[in-house]
């Protein structure tokens, strides 16, 4: 249950005390809209095989940060301290900052390779831990008939190592979802409680992701199915990244956290053996297996009394709020 918050912080320094819904729907109907219309030309074209595919996904990334600075503007929502409120600032303490940093580049990581391993004790995928006979195949159609070839675990290896620099540069687009999913929308939704904000914003957060799931993106699931498995996984990894935004005060760490998500995404493929094509549905980053790794990261997190705001009372006045509110029992 969440009560009238009464901390001499949230006194001291009231960002919002409810929800600006005409900000917030106008957030997310314009998120969502612009996603749809960078979208349309694969609609219109040859869908994800149209040569524009490259262009269009990072470009479709942007569009949470475009109807931040909109909304932001227009309904001066919030009126003053938008860095503070969007958690671009400030950059301190340091430590703890870093701290949150390094958990967010190594915790996506640990949590895919965990779905991987757990999805082929299930056997809900066959993996090649050896061979790596998927990869090796994907190599030899890739290039002309006998065409040498360094050692497929040497590449393997390579690619694994590469995740950390990997996650730094998928942080950059990611940056454009994260500023007005967990920047902006979670900020404005705190008033309900905790819970409430992670979850709608993972909500919503997955809808966005429809202009491309509809046409097969992720899942291979161009229908209804596709789009409930997307926000299925966005809800999962929404409370992860929600909690690292809210716990840092900080929103650079759930920045690097989507990058290393994105990053490790891969890792499924990079270690299944060949012949029939994992189902990323169950046992991808975003399937089911992933949802239940995530669940029980969640459920430490609470169990540890983890699941608070940060400190600086600055930072973050509406996450703390919300938080010593009595949203998490």
């Amino acid at each position: 249950m969440t009560a009238e918050p009464t901390t001499r912080a949230a006194r001291a320094v009231r960002t919002t005390d409810r929800v600006a819904w005409p900000a917030v729907v106008a957030f997310v109907l314009l998120a969502c809209g612009l996603a749809w219309l960078v979208a349309l030309p694969l609609w219109l074209g040859e869908g994800l095989a149209s040569p524009l595919t490259p262009l269009i996904l990072p470009a479709m990334m942007l569009t949470p940060a475009v109807a931040t600075v909109v909304v932001m503007f227009a309904f001066r929502a919030p009126a003053k301290g938008r860095l503070r409120f969007l958690g671009l600032w400030p950059l301190r303490p340091a430590g703890r900052l870093v701290l949150f940093l390094a958990l967010g580049l190594v915790l996506p990581i640990l949590v895919v390779f965990a779905a991987t391993l757990l999805s082929g004790a299930l056997g809900l995928a066959r993996l090649d831990l050896v061979g790596f006979s998927a990869f090796a195949d994907q190599l030899t159609s890739a290039v002309p008939e006998e065409t040498p070839l360094p050692p497929v675990g040497l590449l393997v290896a390579l690619q694994l190592l590469m995740l950390p620099l990997g996650a730094v540069f998928n942080s950059v687009l990611a940056f454009g979802e994260e500023v007005g999913w967990r920047g902006w929308l979670q900020t404005a939704l705190l008033p309900l409680g905790t819970w409430p904000s992670l979850l709608i914003t993972g909500a919503v957060w997955g809808l966005w992701h429809a202009p491309i799931i509809l046409l097969g993106y992720n899942f291979g699931r161009a229908d209804a199915t596709g789009l409930l498995f997307m926000m299925g996984g966005c809800l999962a990894w929404g409370v992860l990244l929600g909690w690292l935004r809210l716990r840092s005060a900080s929103l650079w760490p759930a920045v690097l956290t989507h990058g290393s998500l994105n990053a490790a995404a891969g890792v499924v493929l990079l270690l299944a053996a060949s012949g029939q094509a994992p189902d990323l549905a169950l046992v991808g980053p975003l399937g089911i297996v992933a949802w239940g790794v995530l669940a029980v990261v969640v459920v430490v997190i609470v169990l540890l009394r983890e699941f608070r705001a940060g400190r600086p009372a600055e930072a973050s006045v509406a996450a703390d709020s919300a938080l010593q509110a009595g949203a998490v029992a």
